[in-house]
């Protein structure tokens, strides 16, 4: 994998730069495993806006990926690795013998035509999953559950990785992409192994446009509109906005509590995120 860089021909070519898609061995994906996705405009149900700056983009169908990887001692071959519009990372269709085929995340050195597995008594190979338990101290991982059996919630977007630090009353220590060190349940499971495409966060896209066919439309800043359209608005000439950061229904920005009372888990937290650091383990 790699960066494709363009000559200069046109204004949006000469900053522009692509992935040269060089491990994508499979163009159309397996019609089984799609389903179509429809867009919101950022609307709710009620058909009012509650996201802003979304809207248009290219048309796109939603592969049904394997977050879970329960299926337990059963191989599987690794058929194609495809582009998948909805993430940043790459994905990898499974061929397992009884003859199902799944989508998984598709981390890095994963060649086709390799076999994987999931389950408690699997190799700690590169693409197998395992209950972090079962998992040797210093091995890369991604796709982690947070409850067993919920499924991989963190670790999931491009070149991301996380390492294993330690294991101590059941949990296991593990370091983020953000640099945070977080307590998980020995009994979560995790795939080995680095995410691929890890060059995605050194593309550039160069123009506007290209913004535009992910389905995000341009966003004006609230010290740049007017008093009845943003708390920040209004005033002679520039202004600094007259008031802390906010958000066009008041929201603070910054220093603001957005943190649910339900969802707090600091106490799984031995070591706060780091700015800055993120990618660097």
């Amino acid at each position: 994998m790699g960066i494709i860089y363009y000559k200069p021909v046109t204004p949006g070519r000469r900053f522009a730069s692509v992935s040269d898609f060089s491990e994508i061995t499979k163009t159309k994906p397996e019609r089984s495993l799609i389903r179509p996705l429809k867009k919101t405009g950022g609307r709710n149900s009620e058909g009012k806006i509650t996201a802003g700056n979304v809207g248009g983009g290219s048309r796109r169908q939603y592969r049904n990926i394997d977050f879970k990887r329960r299926k337990d001692g059963i191989p599987a071959k690794v058929a194609s690795i495809e582009y998948d519009p909805n993430r940043s990372a790459r994905i990898a269709l499974l061929n397992y013998v009884d003859g199902e085929k799944r989508y998984i995340l598709a981390p890095e050195k994963l060649k086709v035509g390799q076999f994987v597995k999931s389950g408690e008594k699997v190799d700690p190979d590169i693409g197998n999953t395992m209950p972090l338990n079962n998992i040797p101290l210093g091995m890369d991982l991604h796709n982690i559950e947070l409850r067993a059996g919920q499924g991989g919630k963190i670790v999931r977007s491009a070149g991301s990785v996380a390492r294993l630090l330690a294991k101590e009353g059941g949990y296991a220590h593990i370091t983020l992409p953000s640099g945070e060190v977080r307590k998980v349940h020995g009994s979560c499971r995790a795939t080995i192994g680095q995410l691929g495409n890890t060059d995605h966060s050194n593309i550039r896209l160069g123009k506007a446009g290209r913004n535009r066919w992910k389905g995000r439309r341009p966003h004006v800043r609230g010290v740049a509109k007017n008093p009845v359209a943003h708390p920040m608005g209004g005033g002679e000439g520039r202004s600094g906005g007259g008031r802390h950061p906010c958000s066009k229904t008041g929201l603070l920005a910054k220093g603001g509590k957005t943190r649910k009372k339900r969802a707090v888990s600091s106490r799984f937290i031995i070591r706060r995120r780091k700015v800055g650091a993120r990618g660097n383990l």
